[in-house]
């Protein structure tokens, strides 16, 4: 058996994702890593489908000291879930993952040696690899800004941690007070709360997890969904992280770029 080390990963699973690609999250998360966590917390965001309780039931029994799920008894959304999933992590370290999503081998192992290294950083993620929802073809690699003081500049207008891969100190999240409870972005809600609270991000300078982003991505980033992000950035300047230019900014930029036309040239582009 690998090496365990003191840290939690925290998942959120609800009935509309896929059993298969759940099961594949936890071989990378487990099977495959260098590193292993000492704590696997999954939340049961509502009832979930046979298939994958099924799932849920096979890993409780494969690694019953490790895995530890949290039942709600109706869908929360993910912000809720999330925050009820980290107070059952025993660690202070917390590493996030979805459920259909890869973590490369040496994922925790260099992230804990990160966040070792950088003890003044409160949350921090890795550079990712976008893939097909098959996992056949790569579509892109997705970096970020390494530095915490460029990406305290960045996250003015970015998200400056990618989600699934992010790694955080459970004290400090919780001081102020977890995720948001917005329905989409909760993540930059909470990166800009601590930001704005003083604490540091940071992320690690390699690519560490295999994002899927379907082709569908698109019909799901049109108008409808600047609604959620109105939300967000109203919620940014409610708690002081963005000015009123800022806002007034981002909210011009993302309209933009949510119009259908401008959508479909972004999507033509990149094929």
């Amino acid at each position: 058996m690998q090496p365990k080390s003191n840290f939690s990963v925290l998942l959120s699973v609800y009935r509309k994702e896929d059993p298969e690609y759940l099961k594949q999250a936890l071989e990378s998360i487990w099977d495959w890593q260098t590193l292993k966590p000492a704590q696997i917390v999954i939340v049961r965001d509502g009832p979930l489908t046979k298939e994958l309780d099924k799932t849920l039931t096979y890993w409780q029994e494969k690694i019953p000291q490790v895995v530890f799920v949290v039942t709600l008894e109706k869908n929360m959304g993910l912000a809720t879930a999330l925050n009820y999933g980290i107070k059952s992590c025993k660690h202070e370290l917390i590493a996030r993952m979805d459920t259909d999503d890869i973590a490369l081998p040496e994922r925790f192992e260099k992230q804990l040696q990160f966040m070792s290294a950088n003890p003044d950083v409160a949350a921090a993620s890795t550079q990712i690899e976008e893939w097909d929802e098959t996992l056949t073809k790569k579509i892109n690699t997705r970096t970020l800004p390494t530095s915490s003081t460029e990406l305290a500049r960045f996250a003015k207008r970015r998200s400056p941690l990618t989600h699934p891969a992010s790694i955080f100190r459970k004290s400090l999240v919780e001081k102020v007070g977890g995720y948001p409870l917005l329905q989409r972005a909760q993540d930059y809600g909470l990166w800009s709360l601590l930001l704005k609270n003083g604490y540091k991000l940071g992320n690690h300078s390699e690519t560490l997890l295999k994002m899927r982003t379907g082709s569908d991505l698109l019909s799901r980033r049109g108008l409808g969904y600047f609604r959620h992000e109105y939300k967000l950035l109203c919620y940014q300047k409610e708690i002081g992280f963005l000015s009123n230019k800022d806002f007034l900014v981002n909210l011009f930029a993302r309209g933009i770029v949510r119009l259908p036309v401008i959508q479909r040239l972004v999507y033509l582009i990149s094929k």
